[in-house]
């Protein structure tokens, strides 16, 4: 008897980024792929709605500059990546502190910051070592000397490393490290001082704009250079030894590891909470310690153009004809899949490459994780807050906004000419008037009156991020019978990149089942539907 004829070797389900990436390297490799979509358009969680000219993030997941596989994204022109300010800028006790930067090796700040780093290092080398927490583990031997053979990176000079247990739970030694301390002085647009505006809510009354200045959530100038030391330790730590460290709770990792609550309070808890989009940082420590890595070792970005950049550029790249949009698939199998309204596809292999729930609809018994919910509030003013291309965290959390930016001026095509677009993310359930209370807390964090701004866009995702807690496997199996195939975010870490990876290693485990020794079948065309 004749074999069956296939109308694809692989029919991908889903065209978010994991399965794009999935049907790339599928079809790289010679595999045709038919990629199946039940929404209008391709990209998933990764949408950008256009307002009047404005690019308007559903998510708006913050990126590395570090991460590989964004650098390595497909297509004729790549994928362009605007970078925030260097570090972060803190909103504590109506001020902005400048953290997470290098210092400038020519500016007056810069030598300012050098100067106090010396300072700061010796006096840590006499200082007494932090008492661990009750059942941490004690802090390894350091050892004398400065160690070789490690070259410098580009962001900034080498000095010793401050001894002691550092933040990814390597025991301290002496080391070369990059002058990366948690504070550097700097000056933005505005430059530091007094600005005059309308006070929240009341135009034309005078306010304060927040001073920009240096460290103070961080403490002493002492606690600021153990803290860039654990900085620039962990991003020359191989990603290796970071999955090999003992699993805690994000929260519990950092509390016995020998980081003074100030730093962990006023620094990492917010910027973890940004990174991680978990307020009360449940997340594996692992987890937590790959995204400090990328922070520590990159520059904060975003996609030029929107989320919604990284899909299509996977899509464009793909042969015309291969994605499908508007097809619902309702059932699977190894052979074959089931439409609601394009009958039935066979094919050699079928990799479900949707989100967790509709994963579990489809492939009855996978597991469902938790989700954390997001809010992203945009808004538009005639004039930008004075904090430039910093991304503006809260560590006072005094208010529903996890993080803000002004990223009309990190990417000025989200916004036509003239106009500010600032986007603000809420995590966790919103409160009841969302607008109100996140335009009351704005006012706050950039010391200027929000009544005049603009509303935009509200988007509401309740299930927009997979929740990581531990114990967390980060290369969750992708292969779960020959011929059926499983990935996305929740089989890997809940970011960007781990969708990439989760859909390349299935991909991975595609090819290497099908062989390349066997027929490839595509004797009938696919069912009609709208092709990408």
């Amino acid at each position: 008897m004749l074999e069956p004829a296939y109308q694809a070797d692989v029919v991908v389900v889903g065209a978010g980024v994991a399965g794009l990436a999935a049907a790339h390297r599928l079809t790289s490799a010679g595999v045709s792929t038919v990629v199946l979509e039940a929404a209008p358009g391709a990209g998933g969680r990764m949408a950008t709605e256009k307002v009047d000219g404005f690019r308007l993030d559903r998510i708006g997941r913050l990126l590395s500059t570090a991460v590989p596989e964004l650098r390595d994204a497909p297509g004729p022109a790549g994928l362009v990546l605007r970078p925030f300010a260097p570090g972060v800028l803190l909103h504590s006790d109506g001020r902005h502190h400048h953290a997470g930067a290098p210092a400038g090796p020519g500016s007056e700040g810069g030598a300012r910051s050098a100067r106090g780093a010396f300072r700061a290092m010796r006096a840590l080398a006499g200082a007494p070592r932090p008492v661990p927490a009750a059942g941490a583990p004690a802090a390894g031997p350091s050892a004398p000397g400065v160690s070789g053979g490690r070259s410098a990176p580009a962001h900034g000079p080498l000095v010793p490393a401050a001894p002691g247990r550092l933040l990814a739970g390597v025991p301290g030694r002496l080391g070369s490290v990059p002058a990366r301390l948690a504070s550097a002085s700097g000056r933005f647009a505005a430059g530091p001082g007094r600005r005059t505006g309308a006070a929240p809510g009341v135009p034309g009354r005078p306010v304060s704009l927040p001073r920009i200045r240096a460290g103070a959530p961080l403490g002493t100038a002492v606690d600021q250079a153990r803290l860039g030391a654990a900085l620039a330790r962990l991003a020359a730590t191989p990603v290796e030894r970071l999955l090999a460290r003992p699993e805690l709770p994000a929260a519990e990792a950092l509390a016995a590891r020998g980081l003074p609550s100030r730093a962990i309070e006023g620094f990492l808890r917010p910027l973890l909470t940004a990174l991680l989009y978990d307020p009360g940082l449940t997340t594996s420590s692992r987890c937590a310690d790959l995204a400090l890595h990328a922070f520590a070792g990159g520059r904060l970005c975003l996609p030029e153009g929107g989320a919604e950049s990284l899909p299509r550029l996977l899509a464009d790249a793909l042969p015309p004809g291969t994605v499908h949009t508007g097809v619902r698939v309702t059932a699977v199998a190894t052979n074959a899949v089931t439409t609601a309204d394009h009958g039935v596809i066979r094919c050699r292999a079928v990799l479900v490459a949707t989100d967790a729930r509709a994963a579990a609809e489809l492939l009855p018994g996978l597991r469902v994780p938790g989700f954390h919910s997001v809010t992203v509030v945009h808004h538009t003013t005639d004039e930008p807050p004075a904090t430039g291309t910093g991304l503006l965290l809260d560590a006072d959390r005094g208010g529903p906004v996890a993080h803000t930016a002004v990223v009309s001026e990190v990417d000025p095509s989200r916004a036509p000419s003239g106009r500010t677009l600032v986007s603000s993310t809420v995590l966790g359930p919103p409160p009841p008037d969302t607008d109100s209370a996140v335009r009351t807390h704005l006012s706050r964090l950039y010391g200027v009156s929000t009544a005049r701004w603009e509303t935009l866009a509200v988007h509401h995702t309740s299930e927009a991020v997979p929740e990581m807690r531990p114990p967390h496997d980060l290369r969750r199996p992708v292969r779960l019978l020959t011929g059926l195939y499983v990935c996305g975010d929740h089989r890997d870490t809940s970011t960007v990149q781990g969708a990439l990876r989760s859909g390349r290693r299935a991909a991975a485990a595609v090819l290497a089942d099908l062989g390349t020794d066997r027929p490839m079948h595509t004797a009938e065309p696919v069912p009609t539907a709208r092709a990408a």
